[in-house]
């Protein structure tokens, strides 16, 4: 391997130079020629068109520092280019070809004390659309750690406070986030009774939504997250309207609306891969720039949407403390037979619910795109048993309890990985809601029911 890009890279600084030079003059032609593979190594921003696409990553050291001056392979049939990582550990490189690609980093080049994990994969193959975006990513370790030692053990033996603060950082931005969806969730639940297995796929829908109006419309990117809320809050609004206001009108039971809305959630799972495909689609092309605050290091992106997420949430919070359509929706969530005699319009509160919910739910789809640094079409669906765990343990129907359970499981699914492998963090957040149900079988903020 290393003998391999020794051959591609001497004599160092003048054959390094000379490959740029004709690369460079390679992909001008081929812009005109139409048989383009690649643009230049440099990590100057990448945008994908109709026909280009963008292959990038970071290379962090164990320290969480970027590693600079790595070299990678970037390979596929008839062509082969060295890219290296800049000041900030990233690297980027544009490709006119469709196709699997082979992406092999030079371990020689690693910087000192630093090696591949022993859970990385080198090389590492992706395979790139045009119009997408596709990315490798390689773990690295202090050559200090045991060859191979477990991850486990590597993180049990590595955890220090700056990897707590930063994890715990990490948690809370998951729970905010998963907070703006959780919320909806529980007001669906407190509102009609029906657990929405579809909710998630409004989060999916408002990041594709907000991919399709930044990127393939060329929106500004604020514009286009107002826009996704409003026609996302649309879609909350229109399901009510054709689905559940009429089957509620017919004396549908919930355990049959739950169906209906489980045949829902794969409708619109595999509406969105046709329509978007099956890959990984960015809301904002950039690679991020991060921002460190004494030992937390998050990316610009991330702070804002915590910052966004939290605001909202207390938007909301006041909205049902605060107003008179607030309390009417938290009088229909206590009791719906007893709002009605009151001469509330509880089908017209139901209504706004079911909207204000795929609002917040398209909210958070667009802030886990920027966060998450990409969506896809199974994104909600991999965040579906997260969302039922944060509301499940706060208490079914309390939206102060959905936000509360969001941000427990957010941050038990993040400070996991101080000792345990990251594929157990989402069983250990399941973990501590089935212990808590023991205890409490009605959550943290929920009522005791009598049930006979």
């Amino acid at each position: 391997m290393t003998a391999r890009f020794e051959k591609l890279s001497r004599p160092a600084t003048l054959r390094r130079r000379s490959l740029v030079v004709v690369l460079a003059l390679a992909g001008s032609l081929a812009l005109f020629g139409g048989t383009a593979v690649a643009a230049s190594a440099a990590t100057a921003p990448c945008v994908s068109t109709e026909t280009s696409a963008c292959i990038q990553g970071t290379v962090k050291a164990s320290t969480g520092d970027p590693a600079v001056g790595v070299d990678l392979l970037i390979e596929t049939t008839n062509f082969s280019q060295v890219v290296t990582t800049d000041a900030a550990g990233k690297w980027v490189i544009s490709v006119t070809i469709a196709g699997q690609y082979t992406v092999t980093l030079d371990t020689a080049t690693l910087p000192a004390g630093q090696r591949l994990a022993s859970t990385a994969t080198n090389p590492a193959t992706i395979t790139v659309a045009l119009h997408n975006n596709g990315g490798a990513v390689f773990k690295l370790e202090s050559t200090s750690t045991a060859v191979g030692s477990s991850e486990a053990a590597s993180s049990a033996n590595n955890v220090t406070w700056d990897r707590f603060f930063q994890q715990a950082a990490s948690g809370l931005r998951l729970g905010l986030l998963l907070a703006l969806a959780a919320i909806g969730l529980s007001l669906i639940y407190g509102t009609t009774g029906l657990s929405n297995f579809a909710h998630a796929e409004q989060v999916t829908m408002g990041g594709l939504i907000a991919y399709g109006l930044a990127n393939v419309l060329g929106w500004n990117l604020i514009l286009a997250t107002i826009a996704t809320v409003a026609i996302t809050a649309a879609t909350g609004w229109t399901q009510d309207a054709l689905i559940w206001k009429p089957l509620r009108k017919r004396g549908i039971g919930v355990n049959q609306l739950m169906i209906v809305t489980i045949g829902l959630s794969i409708a619109l799972q595999y509406t969105f891969q046709y329509f978007v495909g099956a890959g990984t689609v960015r809301i904002q092309q950039d690679n991020p720039a991060v921002v460190s605050i004494g030992p937390v290091t998050l990316t610009v992106q991330s702070y804002v949407a915590m910052g966004i997420a939290v605001v909202v949430i207390v938007l909301a919070g006041l909205f049902l403390l605060k107003t008179r359509i607030g309390r009417a929706t938290r009088a229909v969530s206590d009791n719906p037979a007893l709002a009605s005699a009151s001469g509330i319009d509880v089908d017209g509160i139901i209504r706004l619910v079911w909207t204000i919910s795929a609002g917040l739910a398209g909210l958070s789809g667009v802030m886990l795109g920027l966060v998450l640094n990409g969506i896809n079409w199974q994104t909600g669906m991999q965040l579906l048993l997260l969302l039922f765990a944060a509301v499940t343990l706060g208490g079914l129907g309390t939206a102060f309890g959905a936000l509360v359970g969001s941000l427990i499981i957010g941050m038990v699914v993040e400070l996991t990985n101080l000792v345990l492998p990251g594929d157990f963090k989402y069983a250990t957040a399941l973990v501590i809601l089935i212990l808590l149900l023991l205890v409490r079988p009605q959550g943290i903020f929920g009522r005791k029911e009598r049930v006979g």
